[in-house]
């Protein structure tokens, strides 16, 4: 198993590519870039995934979403016109669809995830060629979080992806004020990963890094365990939620999050075009 991580520094994202070392592969959390100002995408995030893809002669196998982003677009809809594969995101996509339909008013969405090739249900296990993986429900920063775990099949360590759930050590654990999220929830998802062996390779799905330090995607349990900030061995569960509800209730909405929610919850395909052919997104007024 080969991983290639591809890191947007517009949107401090961090899409990774699983390479099965015999030509198949699958796509985690890929990115489309998005200019707020003038409204027009940018593929060049997503144009380095496909050149990478190509170069290797892989076959793209899946197109994994560990959630509905609400920091950037989604290239996966992009990337399958080009490469093909299946879109794959947790079931509990369509509990967020429920609650973002109103907020957008998207009358024209049906909120049964079928926007997506496939709803993964907690356990469930994939192929990505030789590889076989398990999907791990670890809800709490949205109620859809899937992680995916890639078993190991040459002696080496596991890898999960586990997208917004943990984030680098020196970083600590994504927000839980967004619609359905919740802090305990978030708090017994990490344990679940943390108890996973200690040289298992946890890709995350953003970094943040701080001054001085290059921006890194991947460390091990051990690494997590023995210092991230937030959620280290000997935290407890309700100072964990405690810091966590301080920290959520000063921090911004992120500045892509209007667009993107209402972009990622249709499985990254934009809203269908308007009577005069052009395609909008809503912005609501005063409402967060």
């Amino acid at each position: 198993m080969h991983v290639q991580t591809f890191f947007d520094a517009a949107t401090s994202t961090c899409s990774h590519v699983i390479d099965d070392g015999a030509g198949s592969c699958a796509i985690v959390d890929p990115v489309l870039g998005f200019d707020l100002r003038s409204g027009r995408t940018d593929a060049a995030p997503a144009q380095a995934i496909v050149d990478h893809v190509r170069q290797h002669s892989l076959q793209v196998v899946w197109l994994l979403e560990t959630h509905a982003h609400a920091d950037h677009l989604s290239a996966a809809p992009w990337l399958q016109q080009r490469l093909g594969g299946r879109l794959g995101i947790g079931a509990g996509i369509t509990e967020v669809q429920q609650r973002f339909r109103g907020v957008f008013n998207a009358i024209d969405m049906p909120v049964d995830g079928s926007q997506f090739d496939h709803l993964f249900q907690p356990g469930e296990r994939l192929a990505i060629g030789r590889l076989q993986a398990t999907a791990l429900h670890v809800p709490g920063h949205t109620p859809a979080d899937m992680a995916y775990r890639i078993h190991a099949w040459d002696g080496g360590a596991d890898a999960v992806f586990v997208g917004d759930t943990l984030f680098m050590p020196d970083v600590g654990t994504a927000r839980c004020d967004f619609p359905g999220g919740d802090a305990g929830a978030l708090f017994a998802s990490i344990r679940q990963l943390l108890a996973l062996p200690a040289g298992t390779e946890l890709y995350v799905c953003h970094d943040y890094p701080p001054p001085g330090r290059a921006p890194r995607c991947h460390c091990t349990v051990a690494e997590q365990r023995a210092a991230n900030i937030h959620v280290r061995d000997g935290v407890a569960e309700a100072d964990f939620v405690a810091l966590r509800r301080q920290r959520d209730a000063g921090l911004a909405l992120p500045a892509l999050m209007l667009p993107a929610v209402q972009v990622n919850m249709r499985g990254g395909h934009l809203p269908p075009p308007d009577t005069n052919g052009s395609t909008y997104l809503r912005i609501p007024i005063d409402l967060f």
